[in-house]
């Protein structure tokens, strides 16, 4: 029998979910009625920007971050969000309060350009307002994932550059990461190694990557990938503990050899990659993404704490 593949995304399904509220367009909907119009622009064309937020001891961990990055994406596609800043984070916790979480949470968060008078590209078309959804989910990622690790594979599909589609924009036109994934799991990976235009390696199709050599800690230089809220704080965890830290080039050779590989995200923290292109990595032992890792759970623990001392609003 084949081995059974888990990604970074994969959780078990929790009964809780079935009754959640999730916020449409200033209501409170139960999640089987939480829809949107056949005419909306995130569903017609994919017009939109999104965040992926964890709660941690009633906070929103790194809410501001992800709020510069969504108002970022919006001032760059000419979207009116339709609130500010801070009325947007009530309404994220409203919508949590609204259903009593606190803890083990996932929020997306959803904002497209709104109805369309008709299905056309063009945002004059646009009718009313933005269509903000925030959708909460009882959702953690899975222990065995965390603790085995990934297998990845390097994908043919590129990560454009921002003269094609900026890769620093977190929009809901996914199609790019989407071929990346598809093409990785017909390979039998779990998720997608994806190259910049000139074959050096960027990110993942969901998370963004880092190898470990010689006590050395590499990314890429982020010119073609999103600017990752998880991917930044580990760099700054590992910059404090004095860890030598790069942001280069370097190419699927050096992955090979490399002593410990991971990749960051917003869900599931750090998790260790065990294998890419087939290839194993290192000998099966991350201590120092085990390290990061504590280091990351220490400065969420922060964050909250901070932004709970602050009123949590």
């Amino acid at each position: 029998m084949p081995e059974q593949l888990h990604g970074t995304h994969d959780y078990d399904e929790d009964p809780r979910n079935a009754d959640v509220l999730v916020y449409v367009r200033g209501e409170l909907k139960r999640r089987p009625e939480a829809t949107v119009s056949v005419l909306d622009s995130g569903f017609v064309l994919g017009d939109g920007v999104w965040e992926g937020l964890r709660v941690h001891r009633g906070q929103v961990a790194f809410l501001d971050q992800h709020l510069d990055r969504l108002y970022e994406g919006a001032a760059a596609l000419d979207l009116d969000v339709g609130m500010d800043r801070a009325q947007l984070a009530r309404t994220i916790h409203d919508t949590l309060d609204a259903n009593g979480m606190t803890d083990g949470v996932h929020v997306r968060l959803m904002v497209t350009r709104g109805l369309k008078a008709t299905p056309y590209q063009d945002p004059r078309v646009t009718i009313g307002s933005a269509t903000i959804v925030i959708l909460p989910e009882y959702k953690e990622p899975l222990p065995a994932v965390l603790e085995r690790g990934i297998r990845l594979f390097t994908v043919h599909v590129r990560r454009p550059g921002p003269d094609i589609l900026d890769p620093r924009l977190n929009s809901h036109s996914k199609l790019n990461d989407i071929s990346a994934c598809i093409q990785a799991y017909k390979a039998g990976a779990d998720e997608a190694l994806m190259l910049d235009p000139h074959g050096f390696v960027a990110t993942c199709n969901s998370t963004h990557f880092f190898i470990v050599r010689d006590g050395q800690l590499w990314t890429s230089t982020g010119d073609y990938c999103l600017g990752g809220i998880t991917r930044g704080n580990v760099l700054r965890v590992a910059r404090e503990a004095g860890i030598p830290t790069f942001e280069r080039n370097f190419s699927t050779t050096q992955v090979y050899s490399a002593d410990e590989a991971f990749v960051t995200g917003t869900f599931a923290g750090l998790v260790p990659v065990r294998e890419c292109d087939g290839r194993p990595i290192g000998t099966g032992q991350h201590p120092v993404t085990d390290r990061l890792r504590g280091l990351y759970r220490d400065l969420v623990e922060r964050d909250v704490a901070e932004r709970a001392a602050a009123g949590g609003r």
